[in-house]
Protein backbone atom coordinates (compact mmCIF):
# COMPACT_ATOMS: atom_id res chain seq x y z
CA UNK A 1 0.00 0.00 0.00
CA UNK A 2 3.03 2.55 -0.08
CA UNK A 3 1.89 4.08 -3.47
CA UNK A 4 -1.35 4.97 -1.50
CA UNK A 5 0.14 6.62 1.53
CA UNK A 6 3.54 7.90 0.76
CA UNK A 7 2.32 9.49 -2.67
CA UNK A 8 -0.77 11.46 -1.02
CA UNK A 9 -1.89 14.29 -2.79
CA UNK A 10 -0.44 18.09 -1.47
CA UNK A 11 -3.02 20.55 -0.10
CA UNK A 12 -2.95 23.66 0.93
CA UNK A 13 -1.14 27.19 0.08
CA UNK A 14 1.54 28.96 1.16
CA UNK A 15 0.69 32.54 2.89
CA UNK A 16 1.33 35.59 0.61
CA UNK A 17 3.00 39.00 2.16
CA UNK A 18 -0.35 40.49 1.63
CA UNK A 19 -2.82 37.74 3.52
CA UNK A 20 -0.25 38.20 6.23
CA UNK A 21 -0.98 42.03 6.14
CA UNK A 22 -4.83 41.60 6.13
CA UNK A 23 -5.08 39.05 8.89
CA UNK A 24 -2.32 40.81 11.14
CA UNK A 25 -5.42 41.84 13.75
CA UNK A 26 -7.01 38.49 13.70
CA UNK A 27 -3.37 36.94 14.55
CA UNK A 28 -3.79 40.00 17.74
CA UNK A 29 -6.82 39.08 18.49
CA UNK A 30 -6.31 35.06 18.65
CA UNK A 31 -3.14 36.17 20.84
CA UNK A 32 -5.47 38.57 22.95
CA UNK A 33 -8.10 35.81 23.70
CA UNK A 34 -5.23 32.78 24.09
CA UNK A 35 -4.02 34.95 26.61
CA UNK A 36 -7.09 35.43 28.84
CA UNK A 37 -7.78 31.62 28.06
CA UNK A 38 -3.72 30.89 30.14
CA UNK A 39 -4.54 33.60 32.92
CA UNK A 40 -7.87 31.06 33.65
CA UNK A 41 -5.75 28.24 34.11
CA UNK A 42 -2.97 29.43 35.70
CA UNK A 43 -5.85 30.04 38.38
CA UNK A 44 -6.50 26.28 38.60
CA UNK A 45 -2.78 25.62 38.54
CA UNK A 46 -2.19 28.26 41.49
CA UNK A 47 -5.25 27.66 43.57
CA UNK A 48 -4.74 26.13 47.30
CA UNK A 49 -1.83 27.02 49.09
CA UNK A 50 1.40 27.69 47.68
CA UNK A 51 4.02 25.07 45.85
CA UNK A 52 6.55 26.31 48.82
CA UNK A 53 4.42 25.29 51.72
CA UNK A 54 3.65 21.55 50.15
CA UNK A 55 7.33 21.34 49.46
CA UNK A 56 8.34 22.33 52.99
CA UNK A 57 5.84 19.87 54.36
CA UNK A 58 7.82 17.07 52.41
CA UNK A 59 5.68 16.46 49.81
CA UNK A 60 5.16 17.37 45.83
CA UNK A 61 2.38 18.91 44.43
CA UNK A 62 0.55 17.32 42.04
CA UNK A 63 1.95 19.37 39.25
CA UNK A 64 5.42 18.20 40.32
CA UNK A 65 4.28 14.71 40.00
CA UNK A 66 3.09 14.93 36.59
CA UNK A 67 5.80 16.96 35.04
CA UNK A 68 7.74 14.36 36.71
CA UNK A 69 6.12 10.90 36.08
CA UNK A 70 4.56 12.04 32.38
CA UNK A 71 7.63 11.90 29.38
CA UNK A 72 8.81 15.36 28.29
CA UNK A 73 6.61 16.94 25.57
CA UNK A 74 3.75 14.41 25.78
CA UNK A 75 1.37 15.58 28.42
CA UNK A 76 -1.48 16.74 26.91
CA UNK A 77 -4.50 18.50 29.76
CA UNK A 78 -7.83 18.18 29.63
CA UNK A 79 -10.58 18.94 31.88
CA UNK A 80 -7.79 21.91 33.59
CA UNK A 81 -11.08 24.73 33.42
CA UNK A 82 -13.86 22.25 34.11
CA UNK A 83 -15.69 23.52 37.48
CA UNK A 84 -19.42 23.22 36.41
CA UNK A 85 -20.78 23.65 39.82
CA UNK A 86 -18.71 27.11 40.44
CA UNK A 87 -16.80 26.01 43.54
CA UNK A 88 -15.06 28.64 45.55
CA UNK A 89 -11.72 26.48 44.85
CA UNK A 90 -11.84 27.46 41.54
CA UNK A 91 -11.50 23.43 40.65
CA UNK A 92 -13.19 19.90 40.87
CA UNK A 93 -9.71 19.24 42.87
CA UNK A 94 -8.70 16.78 39.51
CA UNK A 95 -5.99 17.10 37.00
CA UNK A 96 -5.80 15.12 34.07
CA UNK A 97 -4.66 14.62 30.37
CA UNK A 98 -3.18 12.36 28.19
CA UNK A 99 0.60 11.60 28.60
CA UNK A 100 3.22 9.07 27.63
CA UNK A 101 4.96 7.07 30.70
CA UNK A 102 8.26 4.83 29.92
CA UNK A 103 7.14 5.66 26.00
CA UNK A 104 3.06 4.24 26.38
CA UNK A 105 0.27 6.67 26.48
CA UNK A 106 -1.98 6.37 29.36
CA UNK A 107 -4.90 8.41 30.65
CA UNK A 108 -3.50 10.27 33.85
CA UNK A 109 -5.15 12.00 36.48
CA UNK A 110 -4.23 13.12 40.07
CA UNK A 111 -6.17 14.94 43.32
CA UNK A 112 -5.06 18.38 43.78
CA UNK A 113 -3.22 17.95 47.18
CA UNK A 114 -3.20 21.98 47.20
CA UNK A 115 -6.38 21.98 47.60
CA UNK A 116 -8.18 20.80 50.53
CA UNK A 117 -5.51 18.12 50.66
CA UNK A 118 -7.45 16.47 47.56
CA UNK A 119 -10.64 16.37 48.89
CA UNK A 120 -13.93 15.32 46.80
CA UNK A 121 -15.81 18.38 45.81
CA UNK A 122 -18.93 18.97 43.37
CA UNK A 123 -17.93 18.03 39.94
CA UNK A 124 -15.23 16.04 40.51
CA UNK A 125 -17.07 12.32 39.64
CA UNK A 126 -18.12 13.94 36.70
CA UNK A 127 -14.61 15.04 35.45
CA UNK A 128 -13.21 11.39 37.13
CA UNK A 129 -16.24 9.67 34.86
CA UNK A 130 -15.08 11.68 31.96
CA UNK A 131 -11.14 10.15 32.42
CA UNK A 132 -12.39 6.63 33.16
CA UNK A 133 -14.50 6.93 29.69
CA UNK A 134 -11.32 8.24 27.98
CA UNK A 135 -9.24 5.54 29.29
CA UNK A 136 -11.93 3.07 27.60
CA UNK A 137 -12.41 4.70 24.25
CA UNK A 138 -8.58 4.66 23.87
CA UNK A 139 -7.58 1.06 25.44
CA UNK A 140 -5.00 2.17 27.29
CA UNK A 141 -4.35 2.57 31.30
CA UNK A 142 -5.60 4.67 33.68
CA UNK A 143 -2.53 5.78 36.21
CA UNK A 144 -3.83 7.56 39.15
CA UNK A 145 -1.56 9.63 41.62
CA UNK A 146 -3.90 9.22 44.69
CA UNK A 147 -4.16 12.16 47.44
CA UNK A 148 -7.21 12.56 48.60
CA UNK A 149 -8.51 13.20 51.68
CA UNK A 150 -12.06 12.27 51.89
CA UNK A 151 -14.82 14.49 51.38
CA UNK A 152 -15.75 18.04 51.55
CA UNK A 153 -18.20 17.31 54.23
CA UNK A 154 -19.99 20.95 54.37
CA UNK A 155 -21.05 20.59 50.68
CA UNK A 156 -21.76 16.50 50.42
CA UNK A 157 -24.93 16.99 49.15
CA UNK A 158 -23.28 18.41 45.95
CA UNK A 159 -21.50 15.34 45.08
CA UNK A 160 -21.90 12.08 47.62
CA UNK A 161 -25.00 10.79 45.94
CA UNK A 162 -27.00 10.41 43.07
CA UNK A 163 -26.68 8.28 40.21
CA UNK A 164 -23.48 9.82 38.73
CA UNK A 165 -22.06 10.78 42.20
CA UNK A 166 -18.86 10.18 43.72
CA UNK A 167 -19.16 6.22 44.17
CA UNK A 168 -19.28 6.20 40.81
CA UNK A 169 -15.83 5.96 39.56
CA UNK A 170 -15.04 3.01 41.71
CA UNK A 171 -17.35 1.17 39.61
CA UNK A 172 -15.92 2.59 36.43
CA UNK A 173 -12.65 1.34 37.89
CA UNK A 174 -14.21 -2.27 38.29
CA UNK A 175 -15.43 -2.17 34.37
CA UNK A 176 -11.91 -1.16 33.01
CA UNK A 177 -10.42 -4.28 34.67
CA UNK A 178 -13.11 -6.03 33.16
CA UNK A 179 -11.80 -4.80 30.10
CA UNK A 180 -8.41 -5.44 30.32
CA UNK A 181 -7.51 -1.79 30.91
CA UNK A 182 -5.19 -1.93 34.07
CA UNK A 183 -5.80 1.40 37.01
CA UNK A 184 -2.43 1.70 38.42
CA UNK A 185 -1.92 4.42 41.44
CA UNK A 186 0.46 5.69 43.41
CA UNK A 187 -1.15 6.73 46.85
CA UNK A 188 0.43 9.85 48.92
CA UNK A 189 -1.14 11.47 51.64
CA UNK A 190 -4.10 10.49 54.14
CA UNK A 191 -6.68 8.98 52.24
CA UNK A 192 -9.88 8.00 53.89
CA UNK A 193 -13.36 7.16 53.47
CA UNK A 194 -13.60 7.72 49.77
CA UNK A 195 -10.34 8.62 49.77
CA UNK A 196 -9.56 5.26 50.70
CA UNK A 197 -11.77 3.50 48.32
CA UNK A 198 -10.10 5.94 45.95
CA UNK A 199 -6.87 3.98 46.79
CA UNK A 200 -7.87 0.21 46.80
CA UNK A 201 -9.87 0.10 43.62
CA UNK A 202 -7.26 0.29 41.09
CA UNK A 203 -5.31 -2.79 40.10
CA UNK A 204 -1.66 -2.47 41.55
CA UNK A 205 -0.99 -0.12 44.51
CA UNK A 206 2.22 2.13 44.91
CA UNK A 207 2.50 3.50 48.26
CA UNK A 208 4.75 5.71 49.62
CA UNK A 209 5.68 4.86 53.63
CA UNK A 210 4.16 7.78 55.04
CA UNK A 211 0.87 7.14 53.34
CA UNK A 212 -2.38 5.65 54.53
CA UNK A 213 -5.92 4.48 53.15
CA UNK A 214 -8.90 3.65 55.50
CA UNK A 215 -12.93 2.99 55.59
CA UNK A 216 -13.10 5.91 58.03
CA UNK A 217 -10.36 8.38 58.93
CA UNK A 218 -8.74 9.98 62.04
CA UNK A 219 -12.11 12.27 62.45
CA UNK A 220 -14.56 9.62 61.31
CA UNK A 221 -13.52 6.99 63.79
CA UNK A 222 -13.29 10.22 66.75
CA UNK A 223 -16.86 10.92 65.93
CA UNK A 224 -19.00 7.73 65.99
CA UNK A 225 -21.90 7.01 67.61
CA UNK A 226 -23.61 10.01 67.24
CA UNK A 227 -25.73 11.07 70.46
CA UNK A 228 -28.11 13.56 68.84
CA UNK A 229 -25.86 16.27 69.69
CA UNK A 230 -22.77 18.23 71.61
CA UNK A 231 -21.69 19.23 75.19
CA UNK A 232 -18.67 20.80 76.03
CA UNK A 233 -17.37 17.21 78.05
CA UNK A 234 -18.14 15.98 74.86
CA UNK A 235 -16.16 18.20 72.72
CA UNK A 236 -13.04 17.56 75.33
CA UNK A 237 -13.26 14.02 75.08
CA UNK A 238 -13.20 14.24 71.05
CA UNK A 239 -9.94 16.81 71.51
CA UNK A 240 -8.34 13.54 73.01
CA UNK A 241 -9.60 10.86 70.78
CA UNK A 242 -8.54 13.20 67.58
CA UNK A 243 -5.32 13.50 69.11
CA UNK A 244 -4.95 9.73 69.45
CA UNK A 245 -5.47 8.91 65.61
CA UNK A 246 -3.95 11.80 64.05
CA UNK A 247 -0.57 10.18 65.93
CA UNK A 248 -1.49 6.30 64.53
CA UNK A 249 -3.97 6.89 61.77
CA UNK A 250 -5.97 3.66 60.67
CA UNK A 251 -4.65 1.97 57.36
CA UNK A 252 -0.99 3.10 57.31
CA UNK A 253 1.27 0.94 55.51
CA UNK A 254 2.49 -1.33 58.52
CA UNK A 255 -1.22 -2.43 58.07
CA UNK A 256 -1.70 -2.85 54.57
CA UNK A 257 1.63 -3.67 53.58
CA UNK A 258 2.78 -5.79 56.11
CA UNK A 259 -0.87 -7.64 57.16
CA UNK A 260 -3.29 -6.94 54.57
CA UNK A 261 -0.65 -6.86 51.54
CA UNK A 262 -2.88 -4.69 49.64
CA UNK A 263 0.52 -2.37 48.84
CA UNK A 264 2.12 -4.21 46.38
CA UNK A 265 4.99 -1.43 46.38
CA UNK A 266 6.14 0.73 49.76
CA UNK A 267 8.65 3.59 48.97
CA UNK A 268 10.52 5.81 51.15
CA UNK A 269 10.95 8.52 48.56
CA UNK A 270 7.85 10.44 46.54
CA UNK A 271 9.83 10.05 43.42
CA UNK A 272 10.28 6.05 43.81
CA UNK A 273 6.41 5.64 43.78
CA UNK A 274 6.39 7.36 40.68
CA UNK A 275 9.46 5.16 39.13
CA UNK A 276 7.52 2.30 40.28
CA UNK A 277 4.29 3.24 38.33
CA UNK A 278 6.69 3.68 35.28
CA UNK A 279 8.28 0.47 35.88
CA UNK A 280 5.04 -1.41 35.43
CA UNK A 281 4.15 0.91 32.57
CA UNK A 282 6.93 -1.04 30.69
CA UNK A 283 5.24 -4.38 31.26
CA UNK A 284 1.76 -3.22 29.67
CA UNK A 285 0.51 -4.07 26.41
CA UNK A 286 1.34 -1.70 23.50
CA UNK A 287 2.21 -2.08 20.31
CA UNK A 288 5.01 -0.78 18.51
CA UNK A 289 4.58 2.85 16.54
CA UNK A 290 5.57 0.94 13.48
CA UNK A 291 2.77 -1.80 13.60
CA UNK A 292 0.52 0.88 12.73
CA UNK A 293 2.63 3.72 10.87
CA UNK A 294 1.77 3.66 7.25
CA UNK A 295 4.72 6.15 6.49
CA UNK A 296 7.59 7.95 8.77
CA UNK A 297 6.34 11.00 10.50
CA UNK A 298 6.71 13.92 8.94
CA UNK A 299 5.66 17.81 10.15
CA UNK A 300 3.01 19.40 7.94
CA UNK A 301 4.45 21.37 4.71
CA UNK A 302 3.54 25.27 5.99
CA UNK A 303 3.69 26.26 10.20
CA UNK A 304 1.25 25.48 12.93
CA UNK A 305 0.83 29.26 14.44
CA UNK A 306 -0.40 30.08 10.88
CA UNK A 307 -3.56 29.16 11.94
CA UNK A 308 -3.87 31.62 13.93
CA UNK A 309 -4.23 34.06 10.82
CA UNK A 310 -6.36 31.62 8.63
CA UNK A 311 -9.30 30.94 11.24
CA UNK A 312 -11.42 34.21 11.16
CA UNK A 313 -12.66 35.36 14.76
CA UNK A 314 -15.75 37.33 13.55
CA UNK A 315 -17.74 33.99 12.92
CA UNK A 316 -19.50 35.52 9.63
CA UNK A 317 -16.42 35.75 7.80
CA UNK A 318 -15.61 32.86 5.26
CA UNK A 319 -12.40 31.14 5.51
CA UNK A 320 -11.11 27.96 3.68
CA UNK A 321 -10.61 24.63 5.75
CA UNK A 322 -8.54 22.52 3.27
CA UNK A 323 -5.64 25.78 4.19
CA UNK A 324 -6.20 25.08 8.16
CA UNK A 325 -6.23 21.20 7.80
CA UNK A 326 -2.80 21.28 5.68
CA UNK A 327 -1.22 22.97 8.45
CA UNK A 328 -1.97 20.10 11.18
CA UNK A 329 -1.86 16.85 9.04
CA UNK A 330 1.86 15.18 8.12
CA UNK A 331 3.48 16.44 4.94
CA UNK A 332 0.13 18.41 3.99
CA UNK A 333 -0.88 15.75 2.20
CA UNK A 334 -4.41 13.98 2.02
CA UNK A 335 -6.47 11.47 -0.22
CA UNK A 336 -9.77 13.57 -0.07
CA UNK A 337 -13.43 11.49 -0.51
CA UNK A 338 -15.82 12.36 -2.58
CA UNK A 339 -14.48 16.14 -3.31
CA UNK A 340 -17.20 16.34 -6.05
CA UNK A 341 -20.23 15.44 -3.73
CA UNK A 342 -21.36 17.20 -0.60
CA UNK A 343 -19.33 20.66 -1.20
CA UNK A 344 -20.20 21.82 2.41
CA UNK A 345 -17.71 18.98 3.91
CA UNK A 346 -14.58 17.89 3.83
CA UNK A 347 -13.89 13.84 4.03
CA UNK A 348 -10.46 12.48 3.45
CA UNK A 349 -7.62 10.53 5.22
CA UNK A 350 -4.73 12.13 6.51
CA UNK A 351 -1.40 11.17 8.15
CA UNK A 352 -0.58 12.56 11.97
CA UNK A 353 2.76 11.32 12.94
CA UNK A 354 2.61 8.75 10.06
CA UNK A 355 -0.43 7.11 11.77
CA UNK A 356 -3.74 7.00 9.21
CA UNK A 357 -6.38 8.79 10.33
CA UNK A 358 -9.81 10.30 8.74
CA UNK A 359 -10.73 13.99 8.68
CA UNK A 360 -13.95 15.55 8.48
CA UNK A 361 -14.75 19.03 8.37
CA UNK A 362 -17.30 22.15 7.38
CA UNK A 363 -16.58 24.04 4.79
CA UNK A 364 -17.43 27.58 4.36
CA UNK A 365 -18.20 29.57 1.56
CA UNK A 366 -21.00 29.82 -1.29
CA UNK A 367 -21.31 26.46 -2.52
CA UNK A 368 -21.80 27.13 -6.17
CA UNK A 369 -24.86 27.20 -8.64
CA UNK A 370 -27.58 24.48 -8.15
CA UNK A 371 -26.34 23.36 -5.27
CA UNK A 372 -27.86 22.12 -2.62
CA UNK A 373 -29.71 20.11 -6.10
CA UNK A 374 -33.09 19.94 -4.19
CA UNK A 375 -33.92 23.38 -3.97
CA UNK A 376 -34.53 26.74 -5.59
CA UNK A 377 -31.78 28.86 -3.06
CA UNK A 378 -28.32 29.00 -2.68
CA UNK A 379 -26.13 26.88 -0.36
CA UNK A 380 -23.47 27.95 1.47
CA UNK A 381 -20.60 26.30 3.56
CA UNK A 382 -21.49 25.96 7.73
CA UNK A 383 -24.56 24.60 7.34
CA UNK A 384 -25.16 20.91 6.30
CA UNK A 385 -27.55 19.45 2.82
CA UNK A 386 -28.56 16.19 1.81
CA UNK A 387 -25.75 15.14 -0.27
CA UNK A 388 -23.19 16.60 2.49
CA UNK A 389 -25.29 13.91 5.39
CA UNK A 390 -24.72 11.05 3.18
CA UNK A 391 -20.83 11.97 2.35
CA UNK A 392 -20.57 11.63 5.82
CA UNK A 393 -22.73 8.67 6.54
CA UNK A 394 -21.20 6.68 3.77
CA UNK A 395 -17.39 8.11 4.58
CA UNK A 396 -17.50 7.21 8.60
CA UNK A 397 -18.88 3.86 7.75
CA UNK A 398 -16.24 2.72 5.58
CA UNK A 399 -13.53 4.06 8.52
CA UNK A 400 -15.44 1.80 10.83
CA UNK A 401 -14.60 -0.95 8.67
CA UNK A 402 -11.06 -0.07 8.12
CA UNK A 403 -10.47 0.74 11.34
CA UNK A 404 -9.38 4.28 11.01
CA UNK A 405 -9.95 6.94 13.83
CA UNK A 406 -11.93 9.93 12.95
CA UNK A 407 -10.71 13.52 13.60
CA UNK A 408 -13.56 16.00 13.31
CA UNK A 409 -13.56 19.70 12.59
CA UNK A 410 -16.76 21.97 13.75
CA UNK A 411 -17.64 24.96 12.44
CA UNK A 412 -21.78 24.76 11.73
CA UNK A 413 -24.28 26.64 11.33
CA UNK A 414 -26.62 24.07 11.68
CA UNK A 415 -28.84 21.52 9.10
CA UNK A 416 -31.22 22.97 6.19
CA UNK A 417 -34.41 23.53 7.29
CA UNK A 418 -37.68 23.88 5.99
CA UNK A 419 -40.40 21.49 4.53
CA UNK A 420 -38.43 21.20 1.19
CA UNK A 421 -35.15 20.29 3.84
CA UNK A 422 -37.22 17.46 5.46
CA UNK A 423 -38.81 16.28 1.90
CA UNK A 424 -35.00 15.54 1.35
CA UNK A 425 -34.55 13.25 4.14
CA UNK A 426 -32.52 15.38 5.92
CA UNK A 427 -33.98 14.87 9.44
CA UNK A 428 -33.83 10.94 8.99
CA UNK A 429 -30.29 11.38 7.29
CA UNK A 430 -28.82 13.20 10.50
CA UNK A 431 -30.05 10.36 12.47
CA UNK A 432 -28.61 7.99 9.64
CA UNK A 433 -24.95 9.42 10.98
CA UNK A 434 -25.49 8.86 14.64
CA UNK A 435 -25.84 5.55 13.71
CA UNK A 436 -23.31 5.42 11.77
CA UNK A 437 -21.12 6.78 14.19
CA UNK A 438 -22.40 4.59 16.90
CA UNK A 439 -21.99 1.56 14.81
CA UNK A 440 -18.52 2.13 13.95
CA UNK A 441 -17.16 1.36 17.17
CA UNK A 442 -13.94 3.81 16.56
CA UNK A 443 -12.10 6.23 18.60
CA UNK A 444 -12.83 9.98 17.87
CA UNK A 445 -12.08 13.26 18.68
CA UNK A 446 -13.42 16.54 17.93
CA UNK A 447 -12.15 20.37 17.52
CA UNK A 448 -14.86 22.65 17.78
CA UNK A 449 -12.81 25.71 15.31
CA UNK A 450 -15.75 28.32 15.57
CA UNK A 451 -19.25 27.84 15.95
CA UNK A 452 -21.16 24.19 16.68
CA UNK A 453 -24.73 24.85 16.19
CA UNK A 454 -28.20 22.70 16.39
CA UNK A 455 -28.05 19.15 15.34
CA UNK A 456 -25.03 19.68 13.24
CA UNK A 457 -23.50 19.53 16.75
CA UNK A 458 -24.29 16.60 17.20
CA UNK A 459 -23.96 14.39 14.25
CA UNK A 460 -20.55 15.82 13.46
CA UNK A 461 -18.58 13.58 16.11
CA UNK A 462 -20.05 15.80 18.92
CA UNK A 463 -19.36 15.01 22.80
CA UNK A 464 -23.02 12.94 22.99
CA UNK A 465 -21.44 10.14 21.01
CA UNK A 466 -20.22 8.82 24.61
CA UNK A 467 -19.06 5.52 23.36
CA UNK A 468 -16.91 7.35 20.69
CA UNK A 469 -15.76 10.87 21.38
CA UNK A 470 -12.66 10.00 23.52
CA UNK A 471 -12.10 14.66 23.77
CA UNK A 472 -13.89 17.63 22.41
CA UNK A 473 -11.60 20.56 22.16
CA UNK A 474 -12.45 24.41 21.86
CA UNK A 475 -10.39 27.14 20.99
CA UNK A 476 -10.63 31.14 21.63
CA UNK A 477 -13.25 31.39 18.47
CA UNK A 478 -15.40 28.33 20.08
CA UNK A 479 -19.25 29.35 20.47
CA UNK A 480 -21.17 26.60 21.34
CA UNK A 481 -25.82 27.31 21.24
CA UNK A 482 -28.56 25.52 20.00
CA UNK A 483 -28.64 28.76 17.43
CA UNK A 484 -27.96 31.59 17.42
CA UNK A 485 -29.24 34.33 20.34
CA UNK A 486 -31.08 36.56 17.72
CA UNK A 487 -32.90 33.65 16.10
CA UNK A 488 -33.34 32.03 19.71
CA UNK A 489 -35.06 35.81 20.57
CA UNK A 490 -37.05 35.62 17.50
CA UNK A 491 -37.96 31.73 17.95
CA UNK A 492 -39.07 32.91 21.83
CA UNK A 493 -40.86 36.39 21.15
CA UNK A 494 -42.04 36.41 17.60
CA UNK A 495 -45.83 35.68 18.50
CA UNK A 496 -45.56 37.85 21.67
CA UNK A 497 -44.66 40.78 19.57
CA UNK A 498 -47.69 39.42 17.27
CA UNK A 499 -50.13 39.74 20.41
CA UNK A 500 -48.74 42.49 21.68
CA UNK A 501 -48.84 44.61 18.68
CA UNK A 502 -52.75 43.64 17.78
CA UNK A 503 -53.66 44.41 21.16
CA UNK A 504 -52.16 48.49 20.47
CA UNK A 505 -49.55 47.67 23.39
CA UNK A 506 -46.04 49.25 23.20
CA UNK A 507 -43.32 46.59 22.04
CA UNK A 508 -40.64 48.11 23.93
CA UNK A 509 -40.54 45.90 26.69
CA UNK A 510 -40.85 42.81 24.82
CA UNK A 511 -37.72 43.81 22.72
CA UNK A 512 -36.10 44.79 25.88
CA UNK A 513 -36.22 40.36 26.81
CA UNK A 514 -35.44 39.65 23.73
CA UNK A 515 -32.22 41.66 23.97
CA UNK A 516 -31.59 40.36 27.11
CA UNK A 517 -31.83 36.74 25.63
CA UNK A 518 -29.57 37.21 22.90
CA UNK A 519 -26.99 38.98 25.53
CA UNK A 520 -27.60 35.44 27.58
CA UNK A 521 -26.96 32.90 24.99
CA UNK A 522 -23.65 35.15 24.10
CA UNK A 523 -22.27 35.22 27.79
CA UNK A 524 -23.47 31.14 28.00
CA UNK A 525 -21.64 30.10 24.81
CA UNK A 526 -17.93 32.08 25.16
CA UNK A 527 -15.16 29.54 24.98
CA UNK A 528 -14.25 29.73 29.11
CA UNK A 529 -17.85 28.95 29.87
CA UNK A 530 -17.83 25.93 27.53
CA UNK A 531 -14.95 24.86 29.25
CA UNK A 532 -16.53 25.67 32.74
CA UNK A 533 -19.14 23.82 32.15
CA UNK A 534 -17.84 20.71 30.28
CA UNK A 535 -19.09 21.28 26.64
CA UNK A 536 -15.44 20.92 25.25
CA UNK A 537 -12.95 18.98 27.33
CA UNK A 538 -10.33 21.81 27.22
CA UNK A 539 -9.26 25.13 25.46
CA UNK A 540 -6.55 24.84 23.42
CA UNK A 541 -4.24 27.20 21.39
CA UNK A 542 -4.86 27.16 17.74
CA UNK A 543 -1.13 26.34 17.32
CA UNK A 544 -1.24 23.34 19.80
CA UNK A 545 -4.13 21.84 17.96
CA UNK A 546 -1.54 19.06 16.18
CA UNK A 547 0.29 18.19 19.26
CA UNK A 548 -3.54 16.87 20.42
CA UNK A 549 -4.03 15.40 16.73
CA UNK A 550 -0.66 13.74 17.78
CA UNK A 551 -1.34 12.70 21.40
CA UNK A 552 -4.94 11.39 19.86
CA UNK A 553 -3.42 9.04 17.38
CA UNK A 554 -0.84 7.86 19.02
CA UNK A 555 -2.69 6.83 21.85
CA UNK A 556 -5.71 5.09 19.31
CA UNK A 557 -2.74 2.46 17.67
CA UNK A 558 -1.37 1.98 21.20
CA UNK A 559 -3.46 -0.91 21.86
CA UNK A 560 -6.66 -1.22 19.52
CA UNK A 561 -8.93 -3.61 20.30
CA UNK A 562 -9.51 -4.36 16.92
CA UNK A 563 -7.17 -4.62 13.35
CA UNK A 564 -7.75 -3.90 9.93
CA UNK A 565 -4.59 -5.07 7.98
CA UNK A 566 -3.82 -2.52 5.74
CA UNK A 567 -3.10 -4.16 2.21
CA UNK A 568 -7.04 -5.40 3.51
CA UNK A 569 -8.29 -1.63 3.39
CA UNK A 570 -11.19 -0.45 1.21
CA UNK A 571 -11.72 2.92 1.37
CA UNK A 572 -8.28 4.33 -0.04
CA UNK A 573 -8.72 2.00 -3.20
CA UNK A 574 -12.26 3.82 -3.32
CA UNK A 575 -10.54 6.98 -3.26
CA UNK A 576 -8.28 6.43 -5.48
CA UNK A 577 -10.51 4.97 -8.18
CA UNK A 578 -13.04 7.85 -8.38
CA UNK A 579 -10.00 10.01 -8.94
CA UNK A 580 -8.94 8.11 -11.71
CA UNK A 581 -12.32 7.87 -13.11
CA UNK A 582 -12.86 11.75 -12.80
CA UNK A 583 -9.50 11.92 -15.15
CA UNK A 584 -11.19 9.59 -17.53
CA UNK A 585 -14.26 11.96 -17.65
Amino acid sequence: MKSYFENMTPFGKALKKGTIKRTQNNYEQVLGLEKQILAAVDDVKNAGISEEKINQRGQMTVWQRLEYIVDSGTWTPLHTLFNPADNVEGTTNVIDGLGKIAGKWAVVIGFDNKVMAGAWLAGQSENILRVTDLAKILNIPLVWLVNCSGAKLTEQEKFYANRRGSGTPFFRHAELEQEGIPVLAAIYGTNPAGGGYQSISPTVLFAHEKCNMAVGGAGIVSGMSPQGGFTADMAEALVQKAKEHREKPPGSVATHYDHTGFFRFVYKEEKEVLDGVREYMKKLPAYDPEFFRVTDPRSPAFEAEEVMRLLPIASKTVYDFDDILARLVDGSEHMEYRPDYGPEVYTGLCKVDGFLVACIGNRQGYLGKGYPEYADYPGMGAKLYRQGLLKMNEFVTLCGRDRIPVIWFQDTSGIDVGDIAEKAELLGLGQSLVYSIQQSGLPMMLAILRKGTAAAHYVMGGPQANRNNAFTLGTCATEICVMHGETAAVATYARRLVKEKEAGRDLEPVVEKMNALARKYKETSTPLYCAKHGMVDEVVRLADLRHYMQSFAGAVYQNPRSICPQHQMILPRIIRDHAVEKEKE
